[in-house]
């Protein structure tokens, strides 16, 4: 039997809503075993004069625990 925790990570780019996720998940990694999963709970863009500058993204992780 397995136990899995999920926790919520916000992350932002300047690019994309992808490099967001991916690098939300990159730093989640570290700091986390057993990663199984990422769901998006929230998107949300940054806007500057009128103009997208950024990106964000809320999700919840999903790892297995020890």
């Amino acid at each position: 039997m397995s136990v899995a925790r999920t926790t919520e990570i916000t992350a932002s780019s300047s690019k994309s809503f992808d490099d967001a996720l991916s690098s939300g998940v990159k730093r989640a990694a570290k700091t986390l075993e057993n990663i199984t999963g990422a769901w998006i709970k929230d998107q949300e863009v940054v806007i500057t004069k009128g103009k997208i500058t950024g990106y964000k993204v809320r999700m919840m992780v999903t790892f297995v625990l020890k």
